[in-house]
Formats: structure tokens, C-alpha cells, sequence
């Protein structure tokens, strides 16, 4: 169902109510100081590679070389958030990456900082942010109630983009009096006190870890999630739609400054800081626009908005009409993609969020790490005007999409989670590890029923493959025609136990008690294991 109107008459709750609850104030703030460290990293390194040749590619390959390692690791770092304790793995890197700073640091006062050294530790330190990511997100909606979560991901918006106004300037400032060793330096104080607050915080309640799953297992059901959930693969898809072109902008905006208005690094760094007051901004009007206007209304209003100030970029070289033009282009990034993040973490259900939206991060990195690529190459070949008009047309175009590919409304989409099977009894107890293991469900459904059944079934079978399911099948019996079986297949018979216990969401319930509704009686449920699992194979 796509939302068509504003959301309902109660006022939203402030950009700022998160932060009464401590626990998050506390960590929101620190992760606030490790921001501005790393935006002033970011300026650090792409003034040291300005004078070089082939500038235009090296300085956006700085970006890429940050988002890269997100797009190669964010799944794995999701596997490992559902898997093993949050904070203990924010913790060790948050160390990784101050280590990886202070080398930075230490090697560039040495002048022994070439091009190739440079990216490689850039990929290292985005490394880090590609295992912290996921976890940060995914402990946000146990540290925050539940009506909080979209003003706290408004406030993570915030954060970023008062860093980015903060942490450009600042590094100007030093890089021109100082050289950009000193802004490295600072970097890896800002994610040792990141560090010093994790260890300080103590949660309330545990994470049940009952049994964690393998790694393996655990990658392969967070693939499987989203593989089988429409309503995530359409957010992911707004989310590229908008990246992909407005990458154009972050990336390009260094050689914008230098180049096209003769600014250096103090001059970069006051840009940004245009492009982060807008993306403040952003933040804070989020409630209010998602009090007011449909998500599609908003979608299709910004990305004109960004659009529009690609045009400027690209037509105007006056400092001050570029500044003001930057303001508005940080709202609309922020606008966008925080609602997207808001709407994948309400969406997805606990035991598979940091996999889901370590999904998310690959589409926002990757959007970002390969659109900086492409456009600076584009932008050496044609230059930055025509690359700026390029990047407009396409935003203006994935803008005009928003009725093609609407995003979802899921206010009225239940997704806590729910144990209504009842318990699995067996003539034996086999193995965790057993499988494949083989569930049959027999249907007994007259005749004049039979298209709505089938079609009831479809939200059965997306049930059973988010939640474990690799195979799935539903078949009617050639001696009955009343009979209907439906089939599938899980990797191990732990894979079943976990849907048993805490995969289910109250929107599976729903659409399990549609299906069933269509039967007659109580379906016959069977377990089908390895014969080789029976306890007289032996």
C-alpha cells in the first residue's frame, strides 16, 4: 500500500527527544566528536592529493576509497553484529581506527605520504566505519523507545552534518597554518574518547544470545531477508536513485572550490559547512515534513531541490551564490536519506536488523563509492560543467520516478515479533546441525476457494523465505482435490528452531491466518529430517 497523504493528526515528537534518554545522549555525543574527526580527516586527505596530477580522479578516489570498504564489508560486519556483542565490537574498532590514524598522522609529518599510501590507509580507516556501522545502527532502537526512532535517526543525520560543517572548517584553518598532520592526529584523539565512552557504557539488558548462529548462516539468512522483502528492495532503490547522482556533488566540491572558484582549503571547508548547516536543517525539519507531507511528496520535492542546485553549481562560479546554493542541497540529502534509514530500521525485525541494514550500507556506500568514481572520471574527460548538468538531469529523472516506484507506507505494518507456532515435538531430538530438513504443511481447501488460497499463499511463501526457508513450493494433490501441500526446505533443523522462536514478526502471523482461514480444520504440519539423522541409522 503506498502512502498517499500525511501521516496521522499527533504532533511528532522533536529532532531532540532522543537525547533525554542518557545512554544515547552520552554516546550520540561522542560519536559527534568522532565525526568532526572524520570529516577533517577527509579534507586532510584530499588537499594532500590537489597539486597532483590526475587530481580530478585522486581527489574523488578518496571518497571512494572510503565507501569502498563499506560496499565489501558491511554484510559480513552485519553477520557479526547479530551475532556476537555490540558493544564489545564497537569498542576493538573503534581502537582499530584510531590506530590507523595515528599512523596517518605520524607518516604524513614525515613526508612519507605518497598517493598510493594515502588511499590504502583511507581504505583501512573506512574498514573500521564499515564494521561500526551496522552495529551503531543496530543498537539505536534498544537504546531509544520505539516512538523515538525517527527523530534519533534525524539526530544521527545531525551529527554527521554538524560534523561536516564543523570538521571542514576547522581542518582548513589547520591544514593552511599547519599542514594536514595535526588534522590526522586529531582524528585519532576523537575516536579514542569514541572508544573511552563504549567502555564506560553498560546496557540495561543483555541482547539474547541464546545460541548464536554461524557466520556463514547468519550472512546467508541476511541475504535471504532482503532477497525476499519487496518492501526493503524499494527502499534500497530510492535510496540509489538519489545517491547515485548526488554523489556528484561530495565528490566534485574540492576541485569546485579550487578551480572553478579559485578557494583553497579554508574556502573547501567553508562550502562544506554550507552543505552541513542545509543537512542541519534537514534534520531538524524531518519530523515536521513527515508530519505534513507524504513520503513520495517529499521525495519528488527534493530531489528536485538537489537537482536544482546542481544547475547552480555547475552555471554560476560566485562564491555566494554557490554558498547558498549548497544550504538547500544539504537539506535534501539529509531529508531523503534519513527517512529512508528510519524506514529500514522500523521495518526490519531485531534478530536480523544490523544484516539488514548493513544491506543499507552497501547501497549508500556503494551509491556513493562508485557514482565518485564514474563522475570523476566523467569530470576529467568533459569537464565539471557538463558533469554537474549530467548529475542534475539524472536526480531530476530518478525524482519523476517516485510514481513508477512509490515508497512503501508502513504505518500500518506490525513488525514486533512473535512466537505463535506451537512447540515442535518430535519421536527423537536430532542435532542443531542437522539438514537439509524438510517441512510439509497439508491443506485441505474446497474447490470455489482455490485462486484466493493460492494467492493468500504468495505472503506464506515471503514469510518462509525471509525467515529461513531456501525452497519453497505449494502443490495440490492429484488424489484429493481438496488437498493442498505446501513444501519447504531450511539448511539445518536449528534454521527451523530459530522461526520457532523469535523470527516471526505479527505480519507473518497475519498473513499465515489469512491462508488458514481459507482451509477447513487445523493444517497437518510433518518435519521430514536425513535419514541418516535417524537414531537407529546407525
Amino acid at each position: 500500500m503506498v502512502s498517499a497523504g500525511p501521516a496521522d493528526s499527533e504532533p511528532p515528537p522533536s529532532a531532540w527527544s532522543p537525547l533525554r534518554v542518557a545512554a544515547y545522549r552520552n554516546l550520540w555525543l561522542a560519536l559527534l566528536v568522532a565525526n568532526i574527526g572524520t570529516w577533517m580527516q577527509t579534507v586532510g586527505a584530499q588537499w594532500l592529493l590537489i597539486d597532483e596530477p590526475n587530481a580530478s580522479t585522486l581527489v574523488a578516489m578518496v571518497q571512494t576509497a572510503s565507501m569502498l570498504p563499506i560496499l565489501l564489508l558491511a554484510l559480513p560486519a552485519g553477520a557479526l553484529a547479530d551475532t556476537f556483542d555490540r558493544r564489545h565490537l564497537l569498542i576493538a574498532v573503534q581502537c582499530f581506527v584510531a590506530a590507523v590514524a595515528v599512523l596517518l598522522a605520524a607518516l604524513t609529518a614525515a613526508d612519507r605520504m605518497p598517493p598510493a599510501l594515502l588511499l590504502t590507509l583511507t581504505f583501512a580507516f573506512g574498514v573500521g566505519q564499515a564494521l561500526t556501522l551496522p552495529a551503531w545502527a543496530a543498537i539505536i532502537p534498544d537504546l531509544v523507545p520505539r516512538h523515538y526512532l525517527q527523530s534519533a535517526s534525524a539526530l544521527g543525520a545531525i551529527s554527521v552534518n554538524a560534523a561536516r560543517s564543523v570538521g571542514p572548517a576547522v581542518a582548513g584553518v589547520l591544514i593552511a597554518r599547519t599542514g594536514p598532520a595535526l588534522v590526522f592526529g586529531l582524528n585519532a584523539i576523537a575516536f579514542g574518547i569514541f572508544a573511552f565512552v563504549l567502555l564506560r557504557w553498560r546496557p540495561g539488558d543483555a541482547r539474547s544470545v541464546e545460541v548464536p548462529e554461524r557466520f556463514t548462516a547468519a550472512l546467508r539468512a541476511g541475504g535471504r531477508y532482503v532477497r525476499h522483502s519487496p518492501i526493503v528492495q524499494r527502499l534500497l532503490l530510492r535510496a540509489l536513485l538519489f545517491l547515485v547522482p548526488g554523489s556528484a556533488l561530495w565528490a566534485l566540491l574540492p576541485l569546485v572550490a579550487n578551480r572553478r572558484l579559485g578557494l583553497g582549503s579554508s574556502g573547501y571547508g567553508v562550502l562544506l559547512a554550507a552543505l552541513g548547516v542545509g543537512a542541519i536543517a534537514g534534520g531538524l525539519v524531518l519530523p515536521v515534513v513527515r508530519h505534513k507531507l507524504s513520503p513520495n511528496q517529499f521525495l519528488l520535492i527534493t530531489g528536485l531541490l538537489y537537482g536544482l542546485a546542481l544547475i547552480v553549481v555547475a552555471e554560476v562560479p560566485v562564491t555566494w551564490v554557490v554558498l547558498l546554493s549548497l544550504v538547500p542541497a544539504g537539506l535534501a540529502w539529509v531529508v531523503v536519506l534519513s527517512n529512508v534509514n528510519a524506514e529500514i530500521q522500523l521495518f526490519l525485525p531485531g534478530w536480523v536488523r544490523a544484516r539488514g541494514l548493513a544491506v543499507y550500507q552497501v547501497v549508500f556506500a556503494g551509491g556513493q563509492a562508485i557514482g565518485a568514481l564514474v563522475w570523476g572520471v566523467v569530470a576529467d574527460v568533459t569537464g565539471l560543467v557538463v558533469t554537474h548538468l549530467a548529475a542534475a538531469a539524472l536526480m531530476v529523472a530518478g525524482a519523476l520516478t517516485v510514481r513508477l516506484w512509490p515508497l512503501p507506507d508502513l504505518r500500518a505494518d506490525d513488525r514486533d515479533p512473535v512466537t505463535y507456532w506451537p512447540d515442535v515435538r518430535l519421536a527423537h531430538e536430532p542435532d542443531p546441525s542437522v539438514g537439509p530438513v524438510l517441512v510439509t504443511v497439508v491443506y485441505r481447501v474446497r474447490p470455489d476457494r482455490k485462486d484466493e488460497f493460492v494467492h493468500a499463499m504468495e505472503q506464506v511463501r515471503a514469510s518462509r523465505q525471509r525467515t529461513g526457508a531456501t525452497r519453497w513450493g505449494l502443490f495440490h494433490e492429484g488424489e484429493s482435490p481438496d488437498r493442498y501441500v505446501e513444501v519447504y526446505q531450511l539448511a539445518s533443523w536449528d534454521e527451523h528452531l530459530r522461526q520457532h522462536g523469535g523470527r516471526l514478526t505479527r505480519a507473518d502471523q497475519e498473513a499465515e491466518e489469512r491462508a488458514r482461514a481459507l482451509a477447513d480444520g487445523e493444517p497437518e504440519v510433518a518435519h521430514l529430517l536425513p535419514a541418516s539423522a535417524s537414531p537407529d541409522s546407525d
